[in-house]
């Protein structure tokens, strides 16, 4: 049956637009390319203990190449039945889906019937079309599960569109949120415009996919003036759907009480201020920004081997790879920066999270 915003747990639509932790999930393959379900159920394990509100599986971080390996459906799959056996709470499932619209819609029933709460909708496969095309397909869609709309920078395979997409993607009755991705400060502000000006800004919330920018996304409040310039209302870009997010997990669910913390109108502290641009000074080497970001996903899977979460940093394509002196920065990262990684609390519950129990086992500090 289809699924509308309004069905969702009441615990889970608090969170998401209280603003949370969303990580995009990285795929764990053995060295011959395969999926590695103990690792696979390990690594959300780590996500969960750390605090993150939800996840998002089937995205650009667990490479789209695993619906053309016959990996989306177990997946997700594994995904939430992980989350059922071990979240001591709710947590928010978000499927990535992509595709022209019989793909879609086919990918939007399987996340449904898996248990998934909304669909994070990847349209650069309509490059070229017609935004009103776009938007069509976004309301088939749509009449399956909740949708989180998804600007994406091209330079990663997305494209931009316009205020007016925007404006009429939230009008959308079944969107829940926008994540935001351009990197790009002025597409950033049009699509945050585009919500107030469509009067959505109450059901859809805003979340940052600037792996670029996270901090002070998360920081610095939006104004939006009335087309007379007489009336303001000013919103805020509530949590993150990150790339970024997959790695030193518990340091981004405490940065973002952090940044929570801070009451409207207060002045904001100069040291989390400062950690805008540490936090991008990380993600320059993990996501490879030197090389355009050729190395993002084995950036991160390079940081979860560090830890011991993964064996290795294999993607489905032999020829994605950490880019030449990729390692060495993010080496250089994690000795200027000891404070941004989580590696001690990996360490502690690292076994717990490798083994065939339950969660049961005692959570370690």
């Amino acid at each position: 049956m289809p699924l509308h915003w309004s069905e969702l747990p009441p615990a889970l639509l608090t969170s998401l637009r209280a603003g949370t932790v969303l990580p995009a999930h990285p795929l764990a393959l053995d060295h011959e390319r395969r999926l590695d379900p103990v690792r696979q159920r390990a690594v959300t394990r780590y996500y969960l203990d750390a605090g993150a509100g939800g996840l998002a599986v089937g995205v650009h971080t667990t490479q789209f190449a695993i619906r053309t390996v016959g990996l989306y459906e177990p997946v997700l799959r594994l995904a939430a039945e992980t989350v059922a056996d071990w979240a001591d709470g709710p947590r928010l499932l978000v499927a990535g889906v992509t595709g022209r619209t019989e793909q879609a819609v086919r990918e939007a029933e399987t996340a449904r019937a898996l248990g998934y709460h909304a669909a994070l909708l990847n349209v650069a496969t309509f490059r070229g079309a017609a935004e009103a095309e776009i938007l069509d397909h976004c309301r088939r869609v749509a009449r399956e599960i909740p949708l989180i709309g998804f600007a994406l920078l091209p330079g990663v395979g997305g494209m931009h569109l316009s205020y007016g997409f925007w404006r009429a993607f939230a009008d959308i009755e079944n969107v829940i949120a926008v994540k935001m991705a351009p990197f790009d400060r002025y597409r950033t502000v049009e699509i945050v415009r585009a919500v107030v000006d469509a009067g959505a800004a109450g059901r859809v919330t805003l979340y940052t996919g600037n792996d670029d920018h996270v901090v002070l996304d998360l920081l610095a409040p939006f104004a939006v003036r009335s087309a007379d310039g007489r009336h303001e209302t000013r919103v805020r870009i509530k949590g993150g759907l990150l790339g970024h997010w997959s790695v030193w997990t518990r340091r981004a669910v405490e940065m973002l009480a952090r940044i929570h913390a801070v009451p409207d109108g207060a002045a904001v502290p100069a040291d989390l201020l400062a950690l805008d641009s540490m936090v991008t000074d990380c993600n320059g080497a993990i996501y490879d920004a030197a090389h355009d970001l050729a190395g993002c996903i084995p950036g991160c899977l390079a940081v979860l081997q560090r830890q011991g979460l993964l064996r290795g940093t294999w993607c489905l394509d032999p020829a994605e790879t950490l880019s030449e002196g990729q390692a060495d920065e993010i080496a250089r990262v994690y000795a200027q920066y000891p404070d941004m990684n989580d590696d001690a609390f990996v360490r502690a519950n690292l076994d717990r999270w490798l083994s065939n129990q339950g969660k049961t086992i005692p959570l370690a500090a």
